[in-house]
């Protein structure tokens, strides 16, 4: 399970690419560094990336402030180990060989940041568990 450097990919899908997939994307691009190859997008991107969702990550100190929405290709997914769902339905390509993981999130379209921070605090932990599975950091 890992791309031709060696390393595990992960692509993160939500309807408009605009929140909890972005979210996820920085986190594990935060937490797992380059151990990591990260992607996100969406099955209906929106133009740009929920402010809300710029903001609670911004208090946790990463900037996604420059992050814009994907359009979800089969490419994509072809080219990811594992593929996490956020609330796309049917929408997420599924081809055979790869892990899904479809995650039970509240969509923060239309929300202000105070109903984000526990949503972006959600999707830490579960990126957390991600990584112990995917990704742990070598020990001495």
């Amino acid at each position: 399970m890992a791309d031709s450097s060696g390393k595990p990919s992960v692509l993160f899908v939500c309807v408009h690419n605009a929140g909890r997939s972005q979210m996820a994307a920085a986190w594990l691009t935060h937490l797992a560094g380059d151990r990591v190859e990260v992607r996100s997008a969406g099955s209906d991107p929106r133009a740009s990336v929920n402010p809300a969702a710029v903001a609670a990550m911004a208090e946790a100190g990463i900037d996604i402030s420059a992050e814009t929405p994907k359009v979800l290709t089969v490419d994509a997914v072809r080219e990811s180990d594992v593929c996490v769902t956020m609330g796309c339905g049917d929408t997420c390509p599924v081809l055979p060989g790869k892990r899904y993981l479809d995650w039970q999130l509240e969509d923060p379209a239309g929300q202000g940041v105070e109903a984000v921070r526990p949503i972006r605090d959600e999707i830490r932990a579960l990126v957390e568990g991600l990584i112990e599975e995917i990704a742990p950091e070598a020990t001495a």
